[in-house]
């Protein structure tokens, strides 16, 4: 059962509230005692599990709407060049496909206001929540432990997004404030503190896992693993002893997860990971939470376009789906590549329990609800339709067990060569999609390395974390050789343009330079 605050509350925006009044009439004066601000606001323990409660409710913004047939969450899906759209009807998203985006386009804009919006009510959360009394300290140590690794969250989305970008660590409610028009740090500053926030976290006495879907002990150690093996590469480049740290953080949920398989582990199926009676538990460390009755999954774009897959009939837009060469690329037999068992779909049921059709095209499967659109179950009596409730209350996956093995054997591999450990971290990855792994033995450092990259673009694709592969990487899978591509000058299959240097970084948001002076200057190859 999720927590309903994560799932049902709004958001809180505190600043809102400080709203400065003046004049020479009494009851101008006087205080409105049901007027909230961060003085009045922060009096309680429910205040403090509100006030972190609104700020997993912020992290919803990256996956919101971007206008017609298009999501926030494309951002980081079509420049990867292994999606494409069947519709073309959403400029900004077409910008991205192309390779083409400003500082205006749409995507870019509203990922640097969420992002931002989640650090503003983190920052306030952890300013005021230490002064509250009476408050368990223990109950208050894992509420700022929440805030901070919320915060490390997002800056290491922007830090990886924009490079150097504007560190705020205090609330910030008036021009007079320190911090109003802030000027852009170095990553390494914003490295520092997004490492020390994870942390802290990880020593705020959370527990390994949590089934109501807030932040556990197991999703910081594998988010700092992230950031480790991030800070390793590119453009931070600080190379083995910070693959030693992503392996050994890595590890530390490995052993964890070994000594307590029911608590850690991958699912057994490919079905598991989006079966909405399975969320925040096992292989999801940790997720962005949905519910109809607030927000519904926003993975809809993903539907085959004006095809009846769901209990809707006849819709979807098609607005991302996977380029045929990326599906071809998976190795005969994968099991992630097998229709609705793995990650693709090319046949479903006619409004969604009805007979069989092909859908002429593979399509994304991973996010799909079946009990929200409908299904087909063997039963004694044969084969019987399921009608879909309509209700997509599925999760959006942010750390997979699947992805802290292939950390540790990524990470490993490079402080001094495919290790017994490495490996078996590595299979069995492949292990449960039914592949034959090589004998370690036939491995070599480089050989290892990039199998590992090769699992990677396979095992974690359509999650918002291809890009920044490529971005740390300065490597592109290469659907047709098999092997890796120099970022500069690879061409995406979905729009045969070629990735450019100035990709490595988005262009600030237009808007927010002209209404910030000390932004400038803007990333290099676009328009200041």
């Amino acid at each position: 059962m999720k927590l309903n605050t994560l799932k049902k509350t709004g958001t809180i925006l505190f600043a809102a509230t400080l709203i400065i009044s003046s004049g020479c009439n009494k009851f101008l004066e006087e205080k409105d005692p049901s007027r909230l601000t961060p003085e009045s606001f922060y009096t309680i323990p429910d205040h403090a599990e509100a006030a972190v409660a609104a700020i997993y409710a912020d992290t919803r913004a990256l996956w919101g709407g971007a206008g017609i047939f298009s999501s926030n969450w494309q951002l980081l899906e079509a420049p990867t060049g292994t999606s494409t759209t069947e519709t073309a009807q959403n400029s900004d998203l077409n910008n991205l496909y192309s390779l083409s985006w400003d500082g205006n386009t749409g995507h870019i804009v509203n990922y640097w206001n969420g992002l931002y919006r989640v650090i503003a009510n983190a920052n306030l959360a952890i300013d005021k929540i230490p002064a509250i009394t009476p408050m368990d300290e223990a109950q208050k140590k894992r509420k700022l432990g929440e805030a901070k690794f919320l915060r490390a969250w997002a800056y290491f989305y922007a830090v990886r997004l924009w490079g150097d970008v504007p560190l705020v660590t205090k609330p910030v409610f008036k021009e007079a404030d320190e911090g109003f028009f802030p000027a852009r740090a170095p990553q390494e500053e914003v490295y520092k503190l997004i490492v020390e926030d994870l942390v802290a976290a990880e020593s705020a006495g959370l527990p390994w896992m949590d089934a109501t879907g807030r932040v556990s002990m197991a999703a910081a150690k594998a988010q700092l693993s992230k950031v480790y093996l991030t800070m390793a590469g590119q453009p931070l480049n600080k190379g083995a002893a910070y693959y030693k740290l992503a392996a050994d953080k890595a590890k530390e949920v490995i052993d964890y997860a070994n000594s307590n398989p029911t608590v850690i582990n991958l699912f057994p199926t490919y079905l598991d990971l989006h079966d909405v009676n399975k969320e925040d538990m096992l292989e999801h460390l940790f997720e962005i939470q949905y519910q109809i009755t607030v927000a519904s999954n926003p993975m809809d774009n993903y539907y085959p376009n004006f095809k009846a897959v769901t209990v809707n009939g006849q819709g979807g837009t098609g607005s991302s789906v996977p380029t045929l060469a990326f599906y071809n690329s998976y190795e005969p037999g994968d099991l992630r590549a097998k229709d609705q068992e793995g990650f693709f779909y090319t046949t479903y049921f006619l409004n969604g329990n009805g007979d069989r059709f092909s859908l002429g095209a593979p399509y994304v499967f991973k996010h799909f609800n079946m009990v929200a659109n409908g299904t087909v179950v063997s039963t004694p009596n044969g084969l019987v339709g399921v009608k879909g409730t309509a209700q997509n209350n599925l999760d959006v996956p942010q750390i997979r067990y699947a992805e802290v093995l292939l950390i540790y054997a990524e990470a490993q591999n490079e402080v001094g060569g495919p290790t017994q450990d490495a490996y078996d971290a590595f299979k069995r990855i492949r292990d449960r999609a039914k592949l034959t792994t090589p004998a370690m033995s036939t491995y070599s450092q480089a050989s290892f390395r990039e199998a590992v990259w090769r699992e990677r673009w396979h095992e974690l694709a359509y999650e918002g974390i291809t890009w920044f592969d490529m971005v740390r990487l300065r490597k592109v899978y290469n659907e047709t050789t098999n092997g890796f591509d120099e970022f500069v000058g690879h061409i995406n299959k979905s729009s045969n343009q070629p990735l450019q240097a100035k990709h490595l970084l988005l262009p600030l948001p237009r808007q927010e330079m002209l209404n910030n002076p000390n932004l400038k200057v803007q990333n290099p190859g676009y328009p200041q």
